[in-house]
């Protein structure tokens, strides 16, 4: 498992009977979370005193419990920092477990750059609140950010003043992202870099539905076209349970170290859980490099 354990501003603190108590800055947060199927005694005190806590419905959806939250606030990743909200379904604007996944991308953008200053141009898409596409920039790539929700594109360009990248070469698109990725073919537009977090679900810009199952190996096959001669990464993440490791490692192999060469691998992500020095399951992604 790859574990996103170089926070300082966020932590699990605790897991049982299905929901986790995670430190968000210096605010204490309960989440639902389905991997947490163990009952174990909830001895921090946090779990009686958090600042806010989210409940599940049996009919679907739930809402969101507050006792002393602001409406806002912010945490800090190295010198990355992100604007923080409670909102629909649970989330905050950020999923932390991804940090391992910018380090990885950060340290490939670098090391391109080393030897020859190799100028590195990175295409990251279902982008959100653009922890990745900050993480590339603060690394040195000119990053095209494309995302279907204007709202979380205003919301990542926030992010990206309060990291300090408002001037970074950092392009924000709202659009499809398969539509995006096919005109970009028609263009010429190639990429050295390709990073995606796509949903098990949803609707682009102009009601087109997306369907991880579906759409996911033709988007695949439609970005290894838009990569560079000289390609240097490519990330898929996955929170659907369907998709696997193996399933992402088979998907990549097929499409792009066949093309390129290179290898894949594909882990579990997850994060580490104070009380017990467990790690947490969050999902899994798949990583090709040459």
């Amino acid at each position: 498992m790859w574990i996103s354990n170089n926070w300082t501003d966020y932590e699990v603190i605790d897991c049982s009977g299905g929901e986790k108590l995670e430190r968000w800055g210096r605010y204490l947060l309960i989440r639902p979370d389905p991997q947490v199927i163990w009952n174990t005694p909830k001895t921090h005190r946090g779990w009686k005193r958090p600042n806010a806590h989210y409940h599940r419905s049996e009919r679907g959806g739930g809402q969101w419990q507050f006792f002393d939250l602001p409406e806002q606030w912010s945490i800090s990743y190295n010198s990355l920092a992100f604007q923080l909200k409670p909102f629909s379904f649970k989330h905050t604007g950020l999923f932390p477990e991804q940090a391992v996944n910018w380090d990885w991308v950060s340290e490939r953008i670098r090391q391109a750059a080393r030897p020859t200053d190799r100028p590195v141009k990175v295409l990251n898409l279902f982008a959100y609140t653009g922890g990745a596409t900050l993480a590339a920039a603060a690394a040195g790539a000119a990053v095209t950010h494309v995302d279907a929700s204007k709202g979380m594109v205003t919301w990542a360009r926030e992010n990206a003043k309060t990291s300090g990248l408002e001037q970074a070469p950092i392009r924000w698109i709202v659009d499809d992202c398969m539509k995006f990725v096919e005109r970009e073919q028609r263009r010429g537009n190639v990429y050295d870099g390709i990073i995606m977090d796509p949903p098990s679900y949803g609707r682009g810009p102009k009601g087109e539905i997306w369907k991880i199952e579906e759409a996911i190996h033709p988007l695949i096959r439609a970005c290894a076209a838009i990569l560079s001669p000289r390609p240097l990464f490519f990330l898929i993440n996955s929170y659907t349970t369907g998709l696997q490791p193996a399933v992402l490692s088979y998907m990549m192999n097929t499409e792009l170290t066949a093309r390129f060469g290179g290898q894949v691998q594909a882990e579990e992500i997850g994060l580490p859980v104070r009380e017990s020095r467990l790690a947490l399951p969050c999902g899994c992604s798949g990583r090709w490099e040459i």
